[in-house]
Order: structure tokens, then sequence, then C-alpha cells
């Protein structure tokens, strides 16, 4: 697809149609890189993405036998 780039004072810029922004899942900012005489677009990595991924919760008993429990049935006062 040919775009023209457009004058935005000392710069220029590029008009991105919706349906390419809806496709690529950009919003209102970007990562923008050089790689070679290439210029990369790409949507933001969302923090914290993937951090649970693959983990494997432990079924330790001995974890949950460590914490004390308020045994009787009385009010707490404040």
């Amino acid at each position: 697809m040919r775009i023209n780039l457009v004058k935005v004072g000392n710069s220029k810029g590029v008009i991105i149609p919706a349906a390419i922004l809806a496709s690529c899942g950009l919003k209102d900012a970007v990562d923008l890189q050089i790689k070679g005489k290439k210029l990369v677009i790409e949507a933001l990595k969302q923090p914290r993405s993937g951090w649970f991924d693959g983990y494997q919760a432990e079924n330790d008993e001995s974890v949950l036998d460590s914490i004390p429990l308020d045994e009787g049935d009385d009010e707490w006062v404040w």
C-alpha cells in the first residue's frame, strides 16, 4: 500500500488507515525502531504481559499448615 508523507511542522507524518490500526492493535502510543533501512512501528507491549505463562502452582500443604487459625467464635473487640 502506498501512502504519502504529510508535512507536520518541520517533520513529516504518515496517516495510518483505521483498518490497519485495528488489525495491528495500535493505540495512542507505539514503539518506533529503525532496523537497517526500514522503519518499524509496533504496538507497545503490555507491562507484566506473560508473567504467569507456564506458572505451575505447587500444592504444598505444609504452607497452609503454618498459617495460624483463629480459634473460637468470639467477636473481635476494637
